[in-house]
C-alpha cells in the first residue's frame, strides 16, 4: 500500500498543475484519500470470491474512501479534478501491479482493480452529488434570506456579501418583481426563472412567500421589457414590476412600491401584465399609501404649479370640458392651438398624457390631493384641516 500510495502522489505532482498550487493541508488530505483508496481496495479484494468481475458492489466505499478527508475538501477539488485523481490513481497501481505482486496472482488482482474502479467512479459520483445538494439546500436558504432583507427594507451590511457568494455580478440597476407562485417544486421554478434571465443577461434573486414568488432582477435598463422574460414563470394573475434602484443595497426602495401595488393591482382589470408600480399609484393612493401620495403630488401637482400657473388652470378647464379643445378653449377664451400647446407641456413634464383615460384619472387625482396640500392651513369650525384634508381639534 505504501508503494502504490506513494508513486501515485509522485505522478501526480508531475502532470496535475493544480495539484501543486493546492495547500500542503490539502495536499495532505489528497494523499489522505489516495492512501484510503488503495486500502480499501486491498480490503475489497481480500474478502472477493475468485470471481471478482462478478463481484458484489461495495456500499460503504464512498465513506471509506473519501470519509477520511474534511467535506470542505469537495469545494476546494472539483469533480473534474476527482475523476483526474482517481483515474491516474488506477493507472498507478496497474502499472506497480507487476512490482510488487507474484506473477500468478497479478491477473486476478488487474482483473479486481477494473471491478473495483467502476465502483469507485459510482462513489465518486455519489460524493459530488451529495455536496451539491447539500450545498444547494444551503444556498437556498441564503438567497431566502438576502430576498427577505430586501422585502423588510432591512439594510444588512452583510446582505451583498451573502448575494456575491450565490453569483450575484452587482452591475446594473435592480428591480423587485411580485406575482402569483406557479404550482410545482420551488428549486425547479427558481431553475427556469434563473434559466430565463441568464439568457437576457440579468441576475436573479428568488424566494417564495406563501402564494407570492419575488424575484429581484439586476442588471435592469427597462424594467417592464426586462421583466418580461419572468411573466411565463409566473401563475396567472397580476404581475409588478418596481422602480428601478441603483444595486441591491437600494432595493428596498423597489420592494416596498412593488408590494404596495401588487395590493392594489387587482382593481385594475385592464392593466398591462406586467403592470408598472408606479402606474398604480391612484388605486395605491386611494389605498391609503402615504408614499404613493407624496410621490403623485410632487410628480404631478408640484411640476404643474411651479412650472407655469395657466397649465393648472388649462387642466382643470380640459376636464370639466369632457376633455374637448374647441370646449376648453372657448372656457378659456384662447386659441384651440394655445390649449394644444399647454396639454403638450404638461405631458413633456409629468409624462402624463391628458387625452389619454387612464393619465387623466391619475392626473385629476394628483390635482385634487395638490390643492388638500395647498389649502393645509384651512380652518372651519374651530377645526384645523392637516395636511391631507383631515380634521383635527385645534
Amino acid at each position: 500500500m505504501g508503494t502504490l500510495s506513494s508513486a501515485a502522489m509522485t505522478q501526480m505532482e508531475a502532470e496535475k498543475p493544480w495539484f501543486a498550487a493546492l495547500s500542503a493541508e490539502d495536499r495532505s488530505w489528497v494523499g489522505m484519500v489516495v492512501q484510503a483508496g488503495i486500502k480499501a481496495f486491498i480490503e475489497w479484494f481480500r474478502e472477493q470470491p475468485e470471481d471478482v468481475v462478478g463481484a458484489a458492489a461495495d456500499p460503504g466505499i464512498a465513506d471509506a474512501v473519501f470519509g477520511v478527508a474534511p467535506r470542505a475538501l469537495a469545494g476546494v477539488v472539483t469533480l473534474e479534478q476527482t475523476v483526474e485523481l482517481v483515474r491516474l490513481t488506477i493507472d498507478v497501481v496497474e502499472t506497480h501491479l507487476d512490482l510488487v505482486l507474484d506473477p500468478a496472482g497479478a491477473e486476478l488482482v488487474h482483473l479486481g482493480v477494473l471491478r473495483y474502479g467502476r465502483e469507485l467512479a459510482f462513489a465518486t459520483a455519489e460524493v459530488y452529488a451529495r455536496a451539491a445538494e447539500l450545498r444547494g439546500a444551503w444556498d437556498a436558504r441564503l438567497e431566502a434570506l438576502v430576498v427577505d432583507s430586501v422585502l423588510r427594507s432591512d439594510r444588512d451590511p452583510t446582505m451583498l456579501g451573502r448575494a456575491g457568494a450565490l453569483g450575484w455580478a452587482g452591475t446594473g440597476d435592480v428591480v423587485v418583481v411580485l406575482g402569483p407562485a406557479p404550482a410545482g417544486e420551488p428549486v425547479e421554478t427558481f431553475h427556469r426563472v434563473r434559466r430565463s434571465a441568464r439568457a437576457h443577461g440579468h441576475d436573479t434573486l428568488c424566494a417564495m412567500q406563501g402564494e407570492r414568488m419575488v424575484v429581484v432582477l439586476g442588471g435592469v435598463t427597462d424594467p417592464l421589457r426586462d421583466a418580461q422574460c419572468l411573466v411565463p414563470h409566473f401563475a396567472d394573475g397580476p404581475i409588478v414590476v418596481g422602480p428601478r434602484a441603483a444595486g441591491l443595497d437600494s432595493a428596498h426602495r423597489s420592494a416596498l412600491a412593488a408590494v404596495a401595488a401588487e395590493q392594489v393591482a387587482a382593481t385594475w382589470p385592464a392593466a398591462p401584465r406586467p403592470v408598472f408600480a408606479d402606474d398604480l399609484l391612484p388605486e395605491r393612493v386611494l389605498a391609503g399609501e402615504p408614499l404613493a401620495r407624496e410621490q403623485l403630488v410632487s410628480g404631478v401637482y408640484d411640476v404643474l404649479h411651479q412650472a407655469r400657473g395657466t397649465l393648472l388652470e388649462t387642466l382643470d378647464a380640459w376636464f370639466a370640458s369632457n376633455r374637448s379643445v374647441e370646449a376648453t378653449s372657448r372656457a378659456l377664451f384662447v386659441h384651440p392651438n394655445t390649449v394644444r400647446y399647454r396639454l403638450r407641456q404638461v405631458t413633456e413634464l409629468t409624462g402624463l398624457s391628458p387625452s389619454d383615460p387612464r393619465d387623466a384619472h391619475t392626473m385629476a387625482i394628483a390635482l385634487t390631493l395638490g390643492r388638500l396640500r395647498h389649502h393645509a392651513h384651512a380652518t372651519t369650525w374651530g377645526t384645523s384641516v392637516n395636511s391631507w384634508g383631515q380634521a383635527t381639534d385645534r
